[in-house]
């Protein structure tokens, strides 16, 4: 499939050094970061790294509305 894609010259200039630095042509490097940058369609959605880090192991979460009703009471 061919595809036309209009880049900065700066990105440009990249992309073909990065090529030159692989011995390939620039359309394989740019095949390449696009397949890895896009998820396969048995990934689904990447998960973000920072996701759970500030799990709670309390079970305090699992509390909340009871916890809210205790501090401001219900209208």
């Amino acid at each position: 499939m061919t595809v036309t894609l209009d880049l900065p010259d700066d990105v440009l200039q990249r992309l073909t050094a990065e090529a030159q630095r692989r011995g390939v042509a620039v359309a394989e490097v740019v095949a390449d970061l696009t397949a890895r940058l896009l998820p396969s369609d048995q990934q689904g959605h990447r998960r973000l790294a920072f996701v759970g880090a500030g799990a709670s192991t309390s079970g305090i979460t699992h509390r909340i509305d009871e916890l809210l009703d205790e501090g401001f009471g219900r209208d």
